[in-house]
């Protein structure tokens, strides 16, 4: 009931199974969803940007109801990469070759590696309270790694993580929720139950797990491969200002180190800025897209 007037497919990718939601005419847009969510996360924007645009709405790979892949030992299938090659192929399926693209948190990520690996296809993009995993990554500090610990502990070794977390998935999705500037008063009672049923999936767990070794392993790699390479695109980008990222960068700087067209500006409130100030983001969004 969080999306009622959007159609519901499942589109096969080649190697992964996408849940997908879409509703609306005009230019196309595709909204990616973060870490510990699912596409529940756009309920209260995706059908206002569907008034003007043509909105897809999917659960990347590894999360929601989209398919779950087995962990390989180079991480390759939960790479941004892979992620980002979804997307672009659960568009194609839905006849869009061109389309913006929105993305928060490892969403995001997924948007950055996807305007790199295919220019062609993305018109622009936004970009919600991150900066790019390479930055992230070259800059850590004792800081960072207290108000990301979630980053180095999901990235250990199987089985450690999967197994303390599946002692109790829901309180460890809770915690995570109600961090970085939030609290879980900021959800809707419904789009949390959903995130909820998700985290009680072994799969699930052992799919943000393998995210994030590959940001760790993998997508670092390929980061560092493209270092010399700027994004064209428009790109615009939104976050939260009593989040990490305020806290840690200068975020509109560091992006401009990144891309040639750059743009944005910080919205009251914490990481998950989407849920906690759904009607600004919305508008925001609407004057990039349009």
């Amino acid at each position: 009931m969080l999306f009622p007037d959007f159609a519901t497919d499942h589109l096969d990718t080649g190697d992964a199974t996408i849940a997908v939601r879409h509703a609306g005419s005009g230019p196309p847009v595709l909204l990616l969803h973060g870490f510990p969510q699912t596409s529940a996360m756009w309920h209260q924007v995706a059908p206002a940007l569907a008034r003007e645009h043509t909105v897809v709405v999917p659960d990347l790979r590894g999360y929601g109801s989209s398919s779950k892949p087995a962990a390989s030992d180079d991480h390759a299938a939960h790479s941004f990469r892979a992620m980002a090659a979804d997307q672009v192929a659960v568009m194609r399926a839905l006849g869009h070759d061109r389309f913006a693209v929105v993305g928060h948190d490892r969403g995001a990520r997924v948007t950055h590696r996807m305007a790199l690996d295919h220019p062609e296809r993305v018109e622009r993009l936004a970009v919600l309270d991150i900066v790019p995993t390479v930055h992230v990554l070259a800059t850590a500090d004792l800081t960072l790694a207290q108000r990301y610990y979630h980053w180095f502990f999901l990235s250990r070794p199987e089985p450690l993580p999967e197994t303390l977390i599946g002692g109790d998935p829901v309180f460890f999705l809770h915690a995570n929720l109600g961090a970085l500037g939030g609290s879980l008063d900021d959800y809707d009672a419904e789009a949390l139950a959903e995130y909820e049923r998700c985290a009680r999936d072994p799969g699930t767990v052992r799919g943000w797990c393998e995210d994030y070794r590959a940001a760790l392993s993998i997508d670092a790699a390929h980061d560092r491969a493209d270092a010399d390479r700027l994004l064209t695109q428009p790109l615009l980008a939104l976050w939260g200002a009593r989040g990490a990222v305020a806290e840690l960068y200068d975020p509109l700087a560091v992006w401009r180190g990144y891309g040639s067209d750059v743009r944005g500006q910080a919205v009251d409130a914490g990481h998950f800025l989407v849920e906690q100030r759904p009607q600004e983001c919305t508008t925001l969004l609407q004057q990039f897209l349009s």
